[in-house]
C-alpha cells in the first residue's frame, strides 16, 4: 500500500471515528464523574498545583514540565486503547461537550424565560463564565451565555475534531489537558500569574487556526439560519482583537454579528454594534445556530468517512491487477469487499457504510440521526440538568 493510500485509510477511519463520537456525545452524553476523562485530567492539574514550588520563576518552570509531563501521560495512555473505529469513537465522544454545552445554555435561557434572574445568574456563574455574576443585569446575563456558547463552539467542538483529524486519540487528549489547564490555570492574578503562564500560552498556540475556522463556521451557519453570514465575518474580522485572548473574540464577535447584537463584558470588550439587546430569546437563536453548526461540521465528515471506498475503486482502473485478481470486475470487488471486512457481493459494502453513518439503509434513518446530533429534538434543557465533567471547560474566562 502506498503512503498516500494509507494516508487517506487513516484519514476515513478518523472522520468516521468522529461521526461516531458526535452521535455518542448527542444521545448518551457524559459518563459519570467518577469515572469522566476531563475530571481526572482535573485531578492533575490540581495535584500539579499543591505540589508547585514558591517562587515566581519556579512556579513558570514547574507549569511547563507539569503539563509537558501530563502530555506525555495522557497521549501514551491514548494509544493504548483498541484502534477499532468504534472504540476511537466512543473515547472520543467523552472528550467533545456539544451536548453539555447546549443543555448549560439552555438551562441559563430557561431561567431568563421564567423571569428567575437570580436561578439564571448561578447557572451562568456556575457553567459557563468565571465573571462575577451577582450584580449582572439580565441582559448581561444572556450576552454571557451566548458569548459562552461562541467560545465553546472552538473549544469543545472545532478544535478537538482537528486535533482528532490531526493526530488521533493522542493528540485529541493531549489538546484536553492543555484546554483543561489554561481554564484552570489560565488567570492573570498572583495564584496563576507564573504557574499557568506555560499552559495560556501553548492553549492559545493550539486554538490559533480553530478560533477562526469556527467563526467561519458561525459566519456560514448564520447565513444558513438568518441570512446575516457576511455580517457575521464583517464583524468578526472588525471586533476580534478587542478582547485580552487572542483566540476568543473570533467566534464570539462572529455570534454578535450573526445576532445583530452588541455583547459586552464590563470593563473589558464590546463586541459588535447591533441593536438587538440580548435576551432568552435572543439565547435561543444562538443556540439554533451553533446547532446548524455542528450540522455543517458533520457534513464535512461525511466525505472523508467514505474516501476509503472512493479511494480502493479509483485505483481499481480497467488494465491494473488488484492484489492478485484479475484486470477487471472480479479483482475491484473482492478488494472492496475485502476492505470493509465483508464476503464477495457488493450489498456488503453498501450495509458497512450505512452502519457507519448510522444508516440503515434509507436515507431517513441518517436523517434521523442528523436530528439526533444538531439537537432538533427539543427537549426543555432545565430539566434533568446535571453538572458534567465538561462543565470545567465550559466555564470560560469570559
Amino acid at each position: 500500500m502506498s503512503a498516500y493510500s494509507k494516508t487517506t485509510e487513516i484519514l476515513a477511519a478518523r472522520c468516521q471515528a468522529l461521526l461516531i463520537a458526535l452521535a455518542a456525545d448527542a444521545l448518551l452524553g457524559d459518563p459519570p464523574n467518577a469515572c469522566h476523562p476531563v475530571v481526572l485530567l482535573g485531578g492533575w492539574m490540581r495535584l500539579g498545583e499543591r505540589l508547585a514550588p514558591r517562587g515566581a520563576r519556579a512556579r513558570l518552570g514547574w507549569g511547563a514540565f507539569w503539563v509537558a509531563g501530563g502530555a506525555v501521560l495522557v497521549g501514551g495512555t491514548a494509544r493504548l486503547l483498541p484502534r477499532h473505529v468504534v472504540v476511537q469513537g466512543l473515547a472520543a465522544s467523552t472528550l467533545l461537550a456539544y451536548r453539555s454545552l447546549d443543555r448549560a445554555v439552555g438551562a441559563v435561557q430557561a431561567a431568563l424565560e421564567a423571569g428567575d434572574l437570580d436561578e439564571a445568574r448561578r447557572l451562568a456563574s456556575w457553567h459557563l463564565v468565571s465573571r462575577p455574576t451577582a450584580e449582572l443585569r439580565a441582559n448581561e446575563v444572556a450576552a454571557a451565555a451566548i458569548e459562552s456558547l461562541a467560545e465553546n463552539l472552538s473549544d469543545s467542538l472545532v478544535a478537538p475534531a482537528l486535533a482528532y483529524l490531526g493526530g488521533g486519540l493522542p493528540a485529541l487528549a493531549v489538546y484536553r489537558l492543555v484546554n483543561t489547564a489554561d481554564a484552570m490555570w489560565g488567570y492573570r492574578d498572583e495564584r496563576y500569574e507564573y504557574l499557568g503562564k506555560a499552559a495560556a500560552r501553548l492553549d492559545d498556540a493550539l486554538n490559533l487556526a480553530p478560533a477562526r475556522l469556527t467563526a467561519a463556521l458561525i459566519a456560514l451557519a448564520a447565513q444558513i439560519s438568518v441570512g446575516r453570514g457576511g455580517a457575521a465575518w464583517h464583524v468578526a474580522r472588525r471586533d476580534a482583537g478587542r478582547t485580552a485572548s487572542p483566540n476568543a473574540g473570533w467566534p464570539m464577535a462572529a455570534m454578535a454579528g450573526a445576532l445583530d447584537t452588541t455583547l459586552t463584558k464590563r470593563d473589558h470588550y464590546r463586541l459588535g454594534d447591533g441593536p438587538r439587546a440580548p435576551d432568552a430569546a435572543l439565547v435561543g437563536e444562538a443556540r439554533r445556530i451553533a446547532r446548524t453548526l455542528t450540522l455543517l461540521v458533520v457534513a464535512g465528515l461525511l466525505p472523508g468517512a467514505s474516501i476509503r471506498v472512493v479511494w480502493n475503486a479509483g485505483a481499481s482502473a480497467p488494465g491494473k491487477r488488484v492484489a492478485g485478481r484479475g484486470a477487471q470486475g472480479p479483482g475491484v470487488l473482492a478488494r472492496l469487499n475485502r476492505v470493509m471486512g465483508r464476503g464477495a457481493r457488493r450489498p456488503g459494502v453498501l450495509a458497512r457504510l450505512n452502519r457507519v453513518v448510522g444508516r440503515r439503509v434509507r436515507k431517513v434513518g441518517f436523517h434521523i440521526l442528523l436530528n439526533r446530533i444538531v439537537g432538533r429534538r427539543e427537549r426543555n434543557a432545565s430539566k434533568g440538568f446535571t453538572f458534567s465533567g465538561m462543565g470545567l471547560l465550559m466555564r470560560k474566562k469570559v
